[in-house]
């Protein structure tokens, strides 16, 4: 139970006055230094959103996808504080991906932020044949499954190579061919395939050590590992330092029909189906 206690009263029988509290602005901006402090270190060190800005990553990612990517799976560099600030050196607790990961990574060459799925480790002898990807000496099982279908908004235009399609309710949607991949480990995952293309037939090579091997889910719209390092284009071997986050779930999806100045437009935009979808 509290104690109360009665106040103390000076010898010319006045109540002395309390220390004098914080003044409201003092405190505001404590409260905001503290806020600040709280978000720079969880996006440093926990979860940071990043947004998907093409489509090399259908159907698991779309671009108008933003998610929560998970900073710690592989360890902590200058790349994971804000600005790249120098202050980690190298890399602490560093760690590989598993096979099948969707990584977030920087550019070999021009450092912007990059987002494809892990395919082959250190060691690991990759190759590919009519496009199935052959890992270590064993083909991937790749099985065909129903196509995708992606509805036609501002964010997402039907590739030259697909197949625009009328549904019967009048909406026109993307229709990709599509397939199902089941990696050793088990994990398995839907790639998108336009049929016989240039690098369709890759390899084999061995990946070396400190490097990973990545690919993008829309195998024939993305320029993964299978393509030189140039800025803005392929990334060729990814080195390892360069690893930022592991892609953990969508948090938020837009068509990108939407308008500030039209409020209703922030839900008719929505792709609801796509939030909290886990990666």
């Amino acid at each position: 139970m509290n104690e109360i206690t009665e106040p103390t009263v000076t010898t010319d029988g006045e109540t002395p006055n309390p220390e004098k509290p914080a003044k409201k602005e003092d405190s505001f901006i404590v409260f905001l230094i503290k806020l600040v402090f709280i978000v720079l270190v969880f996006r440093s060190f926990i979860y940071s959103p990043f947004s998907i800005p093409s489509e090399s990553m259908l159907p698991q990612l779309a671009n108008g996808d933003h998610l929560l990517a998970s900073k710690w799976a592989y360890g902590y560099s200058k790349y994971s504080l804000p600005g790249e600030v120098p202050l980690i050196p190298g890399r602490v607790f560093a760690s590989l991906p598993e096979r099948g990961d969707i990584v977030i990574f920087k550019h070999p060459v021009d450092g912007t932020d990059y987002i494809k799925r892990a395919i082959g480790l250190p060691g690991d002898t990759i190759e590919m044949q009519q496009g199935q990807i052959i890992l270590n000496g064993t083909p991937v099982p790749k099985q065909r499954i129903a196509n995708f279908e992606n509805a036609l908004s501002p964010n997402t235009l039907c590739h030259p190579l697909a197949e625009t399609v009328s549904k019967p309710d009048g909406t026109m949607v993307c229709s990709y061919v599509q397939f199902k991949e089941t990696l050793p480990s088990g994990e398995s995952y839907n790639v998108l395939d336009f049929g016989a293309m240039e690098k369709d037939n890759f390899g084999p090579i061995i990946v070396p050590e400190g490097k990973i091997f990545v690919m993008g889910d829309n195998r024939d719209n993305s320029q993964d590992s299978r393509f030189p390092a140039t800025p803005g284009g392929g990334v060729g071997l990814v080195p390892q330092e360069l690893l930022v986050a592991r892609a953990s779930v969508i948090m938020w999806s837009t068509d990108g029909g939407a308008e500030w100045i039209k409020p209703w437009t922030w839900f008719t935009a929505l792709r609801g189906d796509r939030i909290g979808n886990g990666l």
